[in-house]
């Protein structure tokens, strides 16, 4: 079935003004923050020259500038693509504090008809974008959203016309909760604000007046298995699109289908992903924010004091140096944390297949821990009468 990059082959020769933005160019938008334009597209550039020197970059270097091969063909196509042609890109940011617990980037797209487009990256890799993701469950606001909301209030400042919003993952967030909270003269401006597959919001950030005011240009993109953008509550109007993947590798924005006017839309989500929605906010029920708060500091902790840097380090070369820093946590966090990890582990077991478990293990930071910690999947299988071994070797 066709991907999004099928889509620019039968729409990349279709100028704007013959067949106007759809959301299939919002969720191109929303993957272009992904792309490392830093020293690129500060300043207004076209878009195919930055794509240009990008792809220039990644082919005089070593290191590929953290801009993965799918990306690469989306540059490669954009500079064959008259729809894109007019297109000026700046405003380029790239925050990533660690101390603040900050990841942040985002990325404005001049268009030809005077209008912008504001798009918001998602988590990165980083253990420091995965636990800003994390405080969304016990914060009101977390540093990234304030970024968003000042982002667009600086877009504001420098345009004149209509603005779009959009982004995946936890770009999607941001794009919602900048459209919510900037000033009322700045939200007028705003044409339409798209999610994909992004997290929701606590109850008490969607009660604020600015949501009720935007919730009618807002509208969500969920894979069929979502469970990253089934995280929290969502009030918009949300469309389930068909992904050539399964489980949470349907995340993928390059593997959602496609057809040539939009996407390709089904009627409900898999039961999978009611199912882990079910688990997780069963999960987040059982504990008082002040005590998840406290879990997923201590857990932070305990996968930094590893010097991992990325989810992956941790899942692929440092889960028992990570197992190690979570049992060297103070007495009390740590037995609120194995606690937490506990209920996390049997509400997931509760509620879904052991594969589609096990694809949220593989994917989670919390998952390269879990099946290693004293509990859960071990016990179960011990009052059994079956070996331990073979039930981590299930879970890895």
């Amino acid at each position: 079935m066709a991907n999004l990059l099928d889509y620019l082959a039968w729409r990349g020769d279709l100028p704007l003004s013959a067949v106007p933005l759809c959301d299939v160019d919002a969720l191109i938008f929303a993957r272009l923050s992904y792309v490392p334009f830093d020293g690129i597209a500060e300043a207004r550039v076209p878009l195919y020259m930055a794509a240009r020197q990008v792809l220039a970059s990644v082919q005089l270097s070593d290191a590929p500038r953290a801009c993965g091969k799918e990306d690469q063909q989306l540059l490669t196509q954009l500079l064959q693509s008259p729809r894109y042609a007019d297109i000026l890109l700046d405003g380029y940011a790239n925050i990533f504090d660690p101390v603040r617990q900050e990841q942040f980037a985002a990325l404005t797209l001049h268009l030809p008809d005077g209008s912008a487009a504001v798009a918001f990256r998602g988590t990165d890799g980083t253990l420091v974008g995965w636990k800003e993701d994390f405080n969304m469950a016990f914060s009101t606001v977390v540093p990234a959203q304030l970024d968003a909301v000042r982002y667009l209030s600086d877009v504001a400042e420098r345009t004149q016309g209509g603005i779009y919003l959009c982004g995946h993952s936890k770009g999607g967030n941001l794009a919602v909760y900048a459209a919510a909270f900037c000033a009322p003269e700045v939200q007028q401006r705003i044409l339409g604000v798209r999610n994909f597959d992004g997290p929701g919001f606590t109850q008490q950030v969607l009660s604020q007046t600015g949501f009720a005011r935007i919730l009618p240009r807002v509208r969500t993109y969920l894979p069929r298995s979502s469970v990253v953008g089934m995280l929290l509550e969502h009030e918009e109007a949300f469309t389930i699109v068909e992904s050539r993947s399964v489980g949470i590798y349907q995340h993928n924005v390059y593997q959602w289908e496609i057809a040539r006017g939009g996407f390709v839309e089904l009627q409900q989500l898999s039961a999978s992903s009611h199912l882990m929605d079910r688990a997780l906010k069963d999960w987040v029920a059982a504990m008082p924010a002040e005590d998840r708060g406290r879990v997923i500091n201590g857990l932070y902790a305990a996968l930094s004091a590893t010097q991992a840097e990325t989810v992956r380090d941790v899942r692929e070369h440092r889960k028992l140096a990570a197992l190690k820093a979570v049992m060297d946590l103070d007495p009390e966090t740590r037995a609120l944390t194995l606690q937490a990890a506990r209920l996390l582990y049997q509400s997931l077991r509760r509620s879904m297949p052991q594969k589609d478990m096990r694809d949220v293990l593989e994917k989670l930071p919390i998952g390269a821990l879990l099946d290693r910690l004293p509990f859960g999947g071990r016990e179960d299988k011990d009052a059994k009468n079956e070996p331990a071994e073979k039930t981590t070797r299930k879970l890895m």
